[in-house]
């Protein structure tokens, strides 16, 4: 029997449905979904296997213009995946203008591999606008493989599936045939928590936030996870750990439920929130948060 293999790497901009798509192909809630942009940071990876298959899927970073090191570390996770995929998933959808980000979509072109490109959010549109989106991609993508899809009604998945298989390389697996993904339980832990951040406060917040699981200690009943919340400035400390502690308090309550879901069992989780000016500029911190 011919086995196949290879990455498939989801790239796109910020907010068109890049981790609802991925966790939808691999079938595990692996990536970290909120409605703010640049919600995913790092490239993650899900693996999905069949007997004659193995499919790696990355999710990546939203394509923008960096403003600090922490962006740039971003766009180098996204331009790392656009030269190591076999299959290139494109992801946009039918809200964004498509020659948003012209420069990227010119590097995109250019690329000798196969390229699906996936118009995510079709619920949301009619079917003349789809249409001449089809049509409006086709013209700047030629090459490009094109499904409308909804990845949060999961619907065009098969057909994407399909296409996958079909674009893929003959070639052994990657890994073994039992593993999810390349991220370890205390990165998972410290996305979840960042989500309940990105979800529980406004503004400015969010983006200056980082998590740093401190100590994570399984044991058969429960496991028990210490996390540092790293902000930018004092006044954002004072706003995540709220009066009395109400917030931080509530943000530690939904990541916790959110871990005991992701790990079937029960999660003592412990918090606590750190200043620091700027973690986002400084290389030695960004590597410490595995950005470099």
């Amino acid at each position: 029997m011919t086995h196949k293999s290879g990455f498939v790497n989801i790239i796109g901009n910020p907010n068109v449905g890049k981790s609802t798509l991925m966790n939808a192909l691999v079938g595990e809630r692996l990536s970290i979904i909120t409605s703010k942009a640049q919600t995913t940071r790092h490239r993650i990876m899900g693996i999905v296997n069949g007997d004659d298959f193995q499919i790696v899927y990355s999710d990546t970073p939203g394509v923008l213009k960096p403003a600090y090191k922490l962006q740039e570390s971003m766009m180098r996770f996204v331009m790392t995946a656009l030269e190591d995929a076999d299959v290139i998933l494109y992801i946009t959808d039918t809200q964004e203008t498509p020659n948003k980000n012209q420069e990227f979509l010119d590097t995109l072109s250019k690329q000798n591999k196969p390229i699906i490109l996936v118009i995510n959010k079709v619920d949301l549109s009619d079917q003349a606008k789809l249409e001449s989106l089809v049509e409006l991609w086709h013209s700047m993508l030629p090459t490009a493989s094109i499904i409308p899809a909804s990845a949060l009604h999961k619907f065009s998945l098969d057909a994407i599936l399909s296409n996958i298989l079909s674009s893929l390389p003959e070639g052994p697996e990657f890994f073994p045939k039992d593993t999810l993904t390349d991220k370890t339980l205390r990165f998972f832990a410290s996305e979840i928590i960042r989500e309940k951040v990105l979800t529980t406060y406004q503004k400015e917040i969010p983006y200056s936030v980082e998590v740093v699981v401190e100590e994570y200690k399984e044991e058969p009943s429960i496991d028990r996870i210490r996390a540092l919340i790293f902000v930018a400035r004092d006044s954002q400390k004072g706003i995540i750990i709220g009066h009395q502690g109400k917030m931080l308090k509530k943000v530690g309550t939904e990541a916790r439920l959110e871990l005991e879901k992701f790990l079937d069992k029960k999660v003592f989780l412990e918090l606590y929130v750190k200043v620091d000016p700027n973690w986002r500029d400084d290389d030695a911190k960004l590597k410490r948060f595995g950005y470099l």
